[in-house]
């Protein structure tokens, strides 16, 4: 039997060798040319991914690694650049955000040959693949926990957070919870990893490096490019043993993986859904999410919006970038929001792509898929409405859609998604005015004029419920003009609307309630 990458680590530090882990099947042929991707923030597009459930290629039921490659290029032709996954490792969840293996892949989503097959392709295709990790936390039955509880003395004793020096007496883990009875209705108990401990400290700098480059050899082709951090905190969980992390454990674990691959990036998802400011400074991640932003967006309100801009411009230090979203799989998606129209849809996707930051689509959000919570669910179940199947095609049951939450509960009995409503890629994909081919022009335009995708940003003063957002760069400035009110509107300009909706009239262009045009901004 192989020995575990936590066994070989742990040998290491016990003979002070700090050896980059290998894994027996990870590739060992170098790529003949390096696959060329974008090294700056400001030219990727993220597109956020529910591993579970964006394509199933076996017929199980599951979204797996190969329906991952077999939608690379459908992403690519959208615009993507960045495939962001919710995580891969084994895990008693649905969503797998608690692990028994950090080093593993669920055996439901494919093997580590299959996750190395993803990556060449993800690269080949000139993209970039990020990692999902919550590593602050496991389950009863990850060796560490087994091991050390009730057993000080084991090599694991200070790896796991106990309240009693005898290991008997576990940590809660993330909202004080011990046990989950979730979606599989098994119990499964949590606890929190102890994160001052330095064994814990080295085995995840070993862990991460090795993610980044699985030989050791310098080349990154094979390797991840970049990593989310969920639920990140400086004091986890409000514990006194678990503060000051910033500066103890996650800046020392940046440095590391940075010294591997410079070029490698940190998403740090802000615990407390604020500006950021703190996490991308102090916690010196690379990127953090426009939270405030996100929720102005979605109130389509203009004194909320201009008031979110600013607050994340100054936010944001220099280098550093926010990433500009309106939905996740922690949150109803927009298309379900009270009140939504095709027009505010179209809006606010303009938005999150042409506004100052690096945009993140939630995926299904291109094709307007609904989805909300059920509150009458207290664990993991609540959640299932915004992580549904991608809907490829017209019909619920096509075998490719990732149906893993067939159930006669009301999460599937009572789905967002239906037959024939118009809500997937083969009904929008010839269809000129569909939301998918909005987002496919606004990815374009984006990547086709500098002030949108790496500009300056102006809030320019108008008329009430009239939102204008200049955007510039050399020689070149665009307007977003945005009617938020339930009235038409006129913008006075000679330009003609970029995306090709608004009307002029010889005296502007005249926006329906809810609009938003792109134009050229008057001379100076």
């Amino acid at each position: 039997m192989k020995p575990s990458l936590a066994a070989v680590l742990f040998a290491s530090l016990l003979c002070g060798c700090a050896g980059v882990p290998r894994n027996d099947e990870a590739p060992q042929t170098r790529a003949t040319q390096p696959v060329a991707v974008a090294e700056e923030s400001s030219d990727e597009i993220f597109y956020h991914v529910f591993t579970r459930s964006l394509r199933d290629s076996n017929g199980d039921g599951d979204g797996d690694l190969q329906g991952l490659i077999d939608s690379l290029d459908y992403l690519r032709a959208l615009g993507i650049s960045s495939v962001l996954l919710t995580p891969l490792y084994p895990s008693e969840f649905y969503h797998n955000y608690f692990t028994s293996d950090f080093e593993g892949i669920d055996p439901e989503f494919g093997t580590i040959a299959d996750y190395h097959r993803l990556v060449a392709e993800v690269h080949r295709r000139g993209m970039k693949l990020y990692l999902d990790q919550e590593i602050q936390y496991t389950d009863g039955e990850h060796p560490w926990f087994k091991a050390s509880l009730n057993n000080p003395a084991s090599r694991y004793g200070d790896f796991i957070l106990y309240k009693d020096p005898g290991n008997t007496e576990p940590e809660t883990a993330v909202f004080g919870i011990t046990v989950i009875d979730g979606f599989h209705a098994k119990d499964v108990r949590l606890t929190t990893v102890n994160m001052k401990s330095p064994g814990v400290k080295a085995y995840f700098d070993q862990v991460f490096a090795h993610w980044v480059d699985p030989n050791g050899d310098g080349d990154f082709s094979d390797g991840v490019d970049g990593f989310r951090i969920d639920h990140m905190m400086d004091k986890l969980d409000d514990k006194p043993q678990l503060d000051d992390l910033f500066a103890g454990f996650w800046r020392p674990l940046f440095d590391k993986v940075r010294a591997v691959n410079p070029q490698v990036k940190f998403i740090a998802e802000q615990w407390d859904w604020g500006y950021g400011e703190d996490f991308l400074v102090r916690g010196d991640a690379d990127f953090a999410f426009a939270f405030p932003l996100r929720s102005a967006i979605r109130a389509f309100d203009k004194d909320k919006i201009v008031e979110a801009l600013r607050g994340t411009e100054e936010a944001t230090p220099p280098g550093k970038r926010q990433l500009i979203f309106v939905e996740n799989h922690d949150m109803n998606r927009l298309a379900s929001d009270p009140g939504i129209t095709p027009e505010k849809l179209r809006t606010a996707a303009a938005l999150g792509v042409l506004l100052e930051g690096t945009p993140i689509l939630y995926y299904g959000q291109e094709i307007g898929m609904r989805g909300a919570l059920r509150e009458h669910y207290k664990t993991d179940e609540k959640d299932i409405g915004n992580r549904e199947a991608f809907e490829w095609e017209a019909k619920v049951e096509a075998p490719i859609h990732a149906n893993w939450y067939r159930d006669t509960r009301d999460f599937w009995t009572d789905k967002f998604s239906r037959d024939d409503d118009g809500i997937s890629v083969a009904e929008q994909d010839a269809a000129p005015d569909s939301l998918l081919n909005v987002y496919r022009k606004l990815l374009a335009l984006r990547r086709q004029h500098p002030a949108l995708a790496a500009g300056s940003q102006t809030v320019i003063d108008s008329a009430p419920g009239l939102l204008v957002v200049e955007r510039a760069s050399g020689g070149e400035r665009l307007r977003l003009v945005a009617n938020l009110s339930a009235q038409p509107a006129t913008y006075a300009t000679t330009g003609a609307d970029l995306l090709g909706r608004a009307r002029g009239d010889g005296e502007g262009l005249q926006l329906a309630p809810y609009q938003l045009a792109l134009v050229s901004a008057p001379p100076q």
